[in-house]
């Protein structure tokens, strides 16, 4: 663990400590995530969107542009294939919009409540829905990742759009607050342990589990180049562990949707399920960096996964949901809309400061 950063339990005690009073008037929630294509017809201009963003492709605008429309193109089949197994369009939308309303609805208390969710890759994009805000007239923004986890390609891509758009629709002088990132959230924590425990006991009945915390990879370039994303995945692992007080727990965590020829972090979650194989390990896999369900979770983990399990002698494989709109994780946002509104306006991890270390310079906050 990084000497700078203190533990998850440390974490979670200072954001709880008490603060000034939560204003009250008009409140606007902008829940951001990835977004995914609506229709078969959407995967290929959903791909290009994603391949197109500079926090992807770090090359000149002309390269990275061309490399879009190439890469898009190509997986584009493969990735008809995929969402054609899920009923032809992503989930993510629908399961934002849940989560959207359970937020709002245990936000009431503070007064009127706009809960925006805006998808970074396909509809509702940022633009369309910054003139909603608009039109909602705020007192008071708050923007909150659907990333427990800050990355530069995810919470940072998305943040940077919005405030572009925010910029050009006028609503540069609202008052802002900025949660980057809640790798241990106490709410988020205790639904994914929650989430966990009843798997780890099923697949216990077939010998000791193995509990495999899964996360979307990223190339190792980025993670060198100061990114906090994997640290910040093993502190939701560890404050998981300590959630679920198993003594001796066999927890691993792994990275899955590898892609391209770069070297991306690991362990490889297929690796991974390919050696509790080979040790005879009943498996339990979980989705750590998720919270809602998408192609990686219903078709990566619950199909293809699930078959490499079989094929390797896994003796029995559990996969776990994601948090979605479970009571514990939504409380969990309620309390980090509430502890961020306590804060003067800009960026701040669920600590109310900079949660990262400072050779993290991926980290949105001042050192």
């Amino acid at each position: 663990m990084d000497s700078s950063v203190s533990s998850p339990l440390a974490q979670r005690e200072a954001a709880d400590a008490p603060a000034q009073e939560v204003a009250t008037g008009r409140i606007a929630v902008v829940l951001f995530n990835l977004g995914g294509p609506d229709s078969l017809e959407a995967v290929q201009p959903f791909l290009y969107n994603l391949f197109a963003d500079p926090a992807i492709i770090r090359l000149p605008r002309p390269f990275r542009l061309f490399l879009a429309r190439l890469i898009s193109k190509r997986r584009a089949p493969i990735a008809r294939e995929i969402y054609a197994q899920m009923g032809g369009r992503s989930p993510i939308v629908p399961n934002t919009d849940a989560q959207a309303e359970a937020l709002r609805e245990s936000l009431g208390d503070l007064g009127t409540i706009g809960v925006f969710p805006v998808m970074r890759y396909w509809h509702p994009r940022a633009d369309a829905v910054a003139e909603d805000v608009a039109a909602f007239n705020p007192d008071s923004l708050i923007l909150l990742p659907l990333y427990p986890q800050f990355s530069t390609t995810t919470s940072g891509s998305s943040i940077e759009e919005w405030q572009r758009e925010a910029k050009r629709v006028g609503l540069k002088n609202c008052p802002t607050h900025t949660v980057c990132c809640y790798p241990t959230e106490r709410g988020f924590v205790a639904e994914l342990a929650g989430l966990i425990k009843p798997r780890l006991e099923e697949a216990a009945k077939h010998g000791k589990p193995r509990l495999l915390l899964s996360a979307h990879g990223l190339p190792e370039k980025i993670v060198k180049d100061g990114d906090p994303y994997q640290r910040q995945v093993e502190m939701t692992a560890e404050a998981t562990r300590e959630a679920l007080g198993i003594e001796d727990l066999d927890l691993v965590v792994c990275y899955q949707s590898r892609v391209g020829p770069m070297k991306w972090i690991g362990p490889a979650t297929i690796d991974e399920v390919q050696r509790a194989g080979a040790d005879g390990c009943p498996l339990v896999l979980a989705p750590v960096a998720f919270v809602s369900e998408h192609s990686e979770t219903l078709v990566e983990l619950d199909i293809e996964l699930a078959e490499v399990a079989e094929e390797a002698g896994v003796p029995s494989y559990h996969r776990v949901p994601t948090v979605d709109a479970g009571a514990a994780f939504i409380e969990g946002l309620s309390q980090l809309v509430r502890a961020a509104m306590k804060q003067p306006p800009g960026v701040a991890s669920l600590t109310g400061g900079r949660l990262c270390s400072p050779d993290r310079r991926g980290c949105p906050c001042r050192p």
